[in-house]
């Protein structure tokens, strides 16, 4: 039993921690999504989502900043766990007509893992009172979200169908 209850301060740097972690396990696979993609919008789309990627770790790091914790980040395994079907997608699927197709879900499963981290962090940020960090958690899901639109774009008038 916990020597202490826990709070949903507690929650909001734990889950900033595990979404911090994300972001850089992230930022670690987009090059081999943008490497292993055929197309070239879905490459571009990659290397401007990485760019994006780094701003959003930025964001992190001041939100980690204005609550006066160090910028660190937990183990995720839901993240990892993603990643790697990613990684076995990219294997499995090389030199097929489905590969781009199948790298592009992969990259929209990370995409609403994020989706649903940031929406939640903001909106426990604005429970507690930190405004300033609800704001920047916006920005970043705000990021996100225009990144899943932009690959469900990409997947129905191409990607897809090149892969049937």
């Amino acid at each position: 039993m916990p020597s202490k209850e826990k709070t949903l301060n507690d929650l909001f740097l734990h889950t900033l921690k595990d979404v911090y972690y994300a972001e850089k396990q992230i930022l670690k696979a987009l090059p081999r999504m943008a490497k292993n993609a055929e197309s070239e919008e879905l490459k571009q789309a990659f290397e401007t989502h990485r760019d994006e990627t780094e701003g959003q770790i930025e964001r992190l790091e001041q939100i980690f900043k204005l609550i006066g914790k160090p910028a660190r980040g937990v183990q995720c395994e839901a993240i990892n766990g993603i990643i790697e079907e990613g990684k076995e997608v990219m294997e499995d699927f090389a030199d097929s007509e489905a590969l781009d197709a199948g790298i592009l879900a992969a990259a929209q499963a990370v995409e609403h893992y994020e989706i649903t981290r940031y929406g939640t962090l903001k909106t426990w940020a604005m429970e507690l009172g930190m405004q300033d960090a609800a704001r920047l958690l916006e920005q970043n899901l705000a990021e996100e979200k225009k990144t899943d639109e932009l690959l469900t774009k990409l997947a129905e008038a191409r990607v897809n169908t090149k892969a049937a």
